[in-house]
């Protein structure tokens, strides 16, 4: 057990002054990337495919983009773009590949890191394991302007570990009541954990932009009173019938019907994001999780 033990903290500390020596190479002034997570409060509202559809728009209008998969309960962008990972974060975590061999090609020129199929698995690491991803983190961003991270839906401390360490929360809802209780609560933990988080809402599926705005204006509301917080409108996503076919294709919905309804929501949404950017903290992204991995 003692030689166990030992052969643990040699590997710690070989990890350990592997990062240091990363860190020292990199140039002082290397340009940090944007990050925006893609979260919600329940399941069910449409998440993944915002996040998936939402990076092939950008990419049409000339940005480098890569998303991680963070929903690391159920990790399902590659299904949605109808790609198989050789590797996956679970692969990082035990060794088997680096971060940078897991990045794949997706459908309509995104970068995707697939994630791991396991929360209990990502919830039990080690300090090795640990030390590992996030040593190979900052490559996930690296050559792309923009790094939309999926992840997840709920209040788990996974969730809010990319929630709050991104420079911006997208919190995506639908007009159903459990839904906008649900995206509150999500906005309600993370504004208490990061108080100057800079959140924006999406709703996902509503009729018009007329219902949208009412969904926005209950939300806003009970955050100006009990949050002193003032999110932003990020806008709709029509409800469209081409979206639930392209998703039974699985194939983004901008692809396969680049001129319907919900793809020119999600154009207007891109625009907004790239006029309206927040300041890149590629750092607190790496520095939050990193304290959701040391538990």
């Amino acid at each position: 057990m003692a030689m166990l033990t030992d052969q643990a903290q040699a590997l710690r500390q070989l990890v350990s002054e592997t990062k240091r020596q990363s860190a020292g190479r990199r140039p002082s002034g290397e340009r940090r990337v944007r990050t925006v997570a893609v979260t919600s409060g329940k399941g069910g509202v449409g998440k993944s495919s915002i996040a998936a559809n939402l990076a092939v728009q950008l990419v049409r209008m000339g940005r480098r983009v890569a998303v991680l998969d963070g929903d690391l309960g159920t990790a399902n962008l590659d299904v949605i773009c109808n790609v198989s990972p050789s590797y996956t974060l679970a692969h990082v975590l035990v060794g088997r590949c680096r971060l940078e061999d897991v990045i794949i090609d997706a459908p309509g020129g995104f970068r995707l890191i697939p994630g791991a199929s396991g929360l209990a698995q990502i919830a039990a690491l080690g300090e090795v394991e640990r030390d590992r991803i996030l040593d190979q983190m900052h490559i996930a961003a690296r050559d792309v302007d923009l790094l939309l991270v999926d992840a997840g839906a709920g209040i788990g401390p996974a969730v809010l570990s990319f929630a709050t360490g991104c420079d911006q929360l997208l919190v995506v809802t639908t007009p159903e009541p459990t839904a906008i209780a649900d995206a509150y609560a999500v906005i309600k933990v993370a504004h208490r954990r990061r108080p100057d988080v800079d959140v924006r809402v999406l709703v996902n599926m509503a009729r018009d932009d007329e219902e949208s705005r009412a969904v926005f204006g209950r939300i806003d509301a009970v955050c100006r009173r009990f949050l002193d917080l003032a999110p932003g409108y990020a806008g709709h996503v029509v409800h469209d019938g081409r979206v639930a076919a392209a998703i039974r294709q699985r194939v983004p919905f901008v692809i396969s019907s680049p001129r319907c309804d919900a793809s020119g929501c999600i154009s207007r949404l891109a625009q907004k994001m790239v006029r309206h950017g927040a300041d890149p903290d590629q750092a607190g992204l790496l520095r939050r999780v990193a304290g959701w991995l040391s538990g």
